[in-house]
């Protein structure tokens, strides 16, 4: 449609600018003729060598129809084209007719050119748009096919290097959902590796003491102590299950839908739910927040589930008297929120991220941070545990990356 557009504009303009030519040399004669001061049919011959040309015919008349501007007429007789002008002087009408046939046939043969070039464009255009999609559909049919291709137990990275540079952010993003993938995977055959392992000790033990017991006759404490012991063994494997199950809950707010919050005032509003579980142990909360404001779009279940993650082991291993300090920061681009305790710190050469790992002599199923290692990968965000170095203690930190265009008050 442009190649079209373009073209009748072009054809036009030179339509014009080939008559234009023509016109301006009839209307110069005419003006001529106009000057001079007898107007007279007999004079013609004398108003020809005026004109200088003895390519255009003239005629005097009489200005019957009281032409006022000149008028030009075009017309044809055979093969032959001509333009009139009609022009007005004084009372009189010269009219001056010249033959235009070789300007028409100019006009004609640029219209085939036109034409012509615009029916090979066209057709250039076509070859090249196919030619252009198929190259650009390549690359996506290669990435179609090596998605089809995935499974749990092949999941290889796309050669970056083999992609075209506009769909390189496809391809980095692919390779980022598959190593999410590997490390999806990892996890959940740890869990279940550690899931038959943890149940699987506490029913042998049951079993055994059960039969133990049964082997002979015995007083009825002793029924009593095997029962008891069994009971709390149920116990600890309720609390695992409870956790396995949290995990399911978990899977499903990671497709939360985020909502924007003015994330200090959530954390005021959370530290001061936390201060309540804090002193009911003979402990306390801190907070120091920065900046005053900071609107961020996060989700809330996944939020909450590390941050009460960190600040409940925090309380679990800090002394009495203690106090759990919850401070934040933005760093680079990031939103920093640590929770600092004042415990015995951790062996930083344990994967405690891992499921199942438990780490000093409190009681417990050993997802928490497991299950908080997949809320932030879940959420974009990176959690790490380290020693304090000003005093004894360890810090959890939460960095949440900033968007493009925050809204703060610092």
């Amino acid at each position: 449609m442009l190649i079209i557009i373009f073209s009748t504009m072009l054809y036009h303009y030179i339509k014009i600018e080939i008559y234009e030519n023509v016109v301006q040399n009839l209307n110069l004669k005419a003006r001529k003729i106009a000057n001079m001061d007898f107007l007279d049919i007999e004079n013609l011959k004398l108003y020809r060598e005026e004109a200088g040309s003895n390519s255009v015919e003239i005629a005097i008349s009489n200005n019957d129809e009281n032409l006022l501007r000149p008028r030009y007429i075009k017309t044809m007789l055979g093969d032959e084209y001509f333009l009139i002008l009609e022009y007005p002087a004084k009372d009189r009408l010269i009219t001056l007719k010249t033959e235009t046939t070789f300007y028409n046939k100019i006009i004609s043969q640029i219209l085939i050119d036109i034409l012509i070039i615009n029916a090979t464009m066209i057709l250039l255009i076509l070859f090249y748009a196919l030619f252009l999609s198929r190259s650009l559909l390549m690359p996506i049919k290669t990435l179609s096919n090596k998605l089809s291709k995935l499974n749990e137990t092949v999941l290889s990275h796309i050669d970056e290097s083999s992609i075209p540079d506009e769909f390189l952010p496809l391809g980095k993003g692919i390779n980022r959902l598959i190593d999410r993938i590997h490390t999806f995977i990892k996890y959940q055959k740890e869990l279940f590796i550690g899931v038959a392992h943890e149940l699987k000790t506490p029913l042998a033990v049951m079993k055994t003491k059960n039969e133990v017991t049964l082997l002979k006759q015995r007083e009825s404490e002793k029924y009593i102590e095997a029962l008891q012991n069994n009971i709390s063994s149920i116990d600890t494997m309720n609390k695992m299950i409870s956790s396995i199950l949290e995990i399911g809950r978990q899977e499903g707010a990671q497709f939360e839908e985020g909502v924007k919050k003015d994330m200090i005032a959530y954390l005021k509003e959370l530290g001061t739910n936390f201060k309540i579980l804090a002193r009911g142990k003979n402990k306390d909360i801190e907070l120091s927040l920065s900046p005053n404001v900071l609107f961020m779009t996060v989700q809330p279940t996944l939020f909450m589930h590390i941050i009460q993650n960190f600040v409940q082991n925090a309380i679990k291993f800090s002394p009495e008297n203690a106090v759990v300090t919850i401070q934040s920061k933005i760093e680079n681009k990031f939103f920093v929120i640590e929770v600092l305790d004042e415990g015995d710190g951790i062996d930083e050469n344990i994967d405690l991220f891992a499921p199942f790992k438990r780490y000093g002599n409190e009681s417990g199923a050993g997802l928490g941070l497991f299950l908080a290692k997949g809320a932030a990968q879940a959420m974009n965000a990176e959690i790490s545990l380290k020693n304090r170095e000003d005093k004894k203690g360890t810090i959890a930190t939460i960095k949440l990356p900033l968007p493009k265009k925050v809204k703060k008050l610092s």
